[in-house]
């Protein structure tokens, strides 16, 4: 797998038809406080090579997707926030196939000061339909909005938190975060897709075509970070 890059969940034999309306176009949020945007880190092998995103919690850890590790964790990876790089240890690690979570810790005392008082809350209000939501990647901050699971195929409607706007939001790792309160939503795990077959006789290939992303949400986060770290929900 390529850095930065999701894995697929790829749903067979459903036809999606593209006439319908998904809401309001993605566009950057250039407004929101360096607070937020700074919480994004990357995510690098003891090479220097990317391998993904994730979200600096507060207290010297970070939360990401697990595959941005590999099914083999990487001995010792490195986290770069705030313009520094720190070398990370595996607290807690979750497969791809259960909740794709990885917990990283930090020595917090290595990050300029205003980060050692960072302290990211998780939403308790499960997203809706048509919520607007930020996401939050090294690269950039996106607003998009919540999809309805009705818009994917019925296999893949077992991912209930979506967002819509593929092309433009974060990758494995980013945060999605509520846009009023500012609390962490869930972080970006894999792409739905689809293969739309060619029409018969025609001599064309598959189309695989990207429907949505799916993030983990802040319910399962919660029941995975170790007890007693304090992350108190909004």
């Amino acid at each position: 797998m390529t850095p930065g890059t999701f894995r697929r969940v790829r749903c067979l034999g459903w036809c999606l038809s593209l006439s319908f309306s998904l809401g309001c176009p993605a566009a950057k949020a250039t407004d929101q406080p360096n607070s937020l945007s700074s919480l994004a880190v990357v995510i690098s092998s003891p090479q220097k090579v990317r391998l993904g995103s994730g979200i600096y919690l507060g207290e010297g850890l970070v939360l990401t997707a697990s595959h941005v590790l590999g099914d083999r964790w990487q001995p010792a990876p490195l986290v770069w926030i705030a313009g520094t790089q720190l070398p990370a240890k595996v607290v807690k690690q979750e497969p791809f196939d259960s909740s794709d979570l990885t917990l990283l810790s930090i020595d917090e005392h290595g990050l300029p000061r205003e980060f050692q008082t960072l302290h990211i809350a998780l939403c308790e209000a499960p997203p809706r339909p048509g919520d607007r939501v930020l996401s939050i990647s090294p690269e950039q901050v996106v607003a998009t909005e919540i999809l309805s699971p009705i818009w994917v195929p019925p296999d893949a409607r077992k991912f209930e938190t979506l967002v819509r706007d593929v092309a433009s939001t974060g990758n494995s790792g980013s945060g999605v975060f509520d846009a009023e309160a500012q609390c962490l939503l869930g972080i970006m795990s894999r792409k739905i897709s689809q293969v739309i077959p060619p029409a018969k006789g025609s001599g064309q290939q598959p189309v695989l075509f990207d429907i949505a992303k799916y993030f983990v949400p802040a319910a399962r986060i919660a029941a995975f970070l170790p007890t007693g770290l304090g992350h108190a929900h909004r």
